[in-house]
């Protein structure tokens, strides 16, 4: 009886382990952005940061990937205006196919902004698009 109970907990013990370690999805991420705004290591931390592992059980991983745009810049006024644009988009291998399946936007400006404030901005409203494309999940 010790013997069979022994077997029973040392299966389980392996099968919660082999759980444990099951690496995290690695989610197909793809940033169409000015590096002035933001550089593609920023945009796909963002992602990442807010990409539930749950997503890719409902949607895999080798059928949907995220697409951010990121665009604006400076006006006459040195105003900073920025549109953040978070897709899912499906994947074939590793292209991405331009034919959103759900899409997020955000705005925002800055008067008298710095590069440096102006680029703040942009992850801040690429973050509040994919916080916002995730909850639509």
């Amino acid at each position: 009886m010790k013997r069979a109970l022994t077997s029973v907990f040392l299966g389980a013990a392996l099968l919660v382990s082999a759980n444990a370690m099951a690496a995290a999805p690695k989610f197909a991420v793809k940033n169409n952005a000015p590096v002035a705004l933001i550089d593609d290591a920023g945009a796909r931390a963002i992602w990442l940061e807010n990409l539930p592992e749950a997503t890719a059980l409902k949607y895999p991983v080798k059928k949907l990937g995220y697409l951010s745009e990121v665009n604006g810049g400076f006006d006459d006024h040195k105003n900073c205006v920025v549109v953040a644009r978070a897709m899912q988009v499906p994947v074939s291998g590793k292209n991405f196919i331009y034919d959103p399946k759900k899409t997020s936007i955000t705005l925002g400006t800055q008067a008298g902004a710095t590069p440096e404030q102006c680029s703040a901005l942009a992850k801040t409203k690429l973050k509040e698009a994919v916080q916002s494309l995730v909850a639509a999940l």
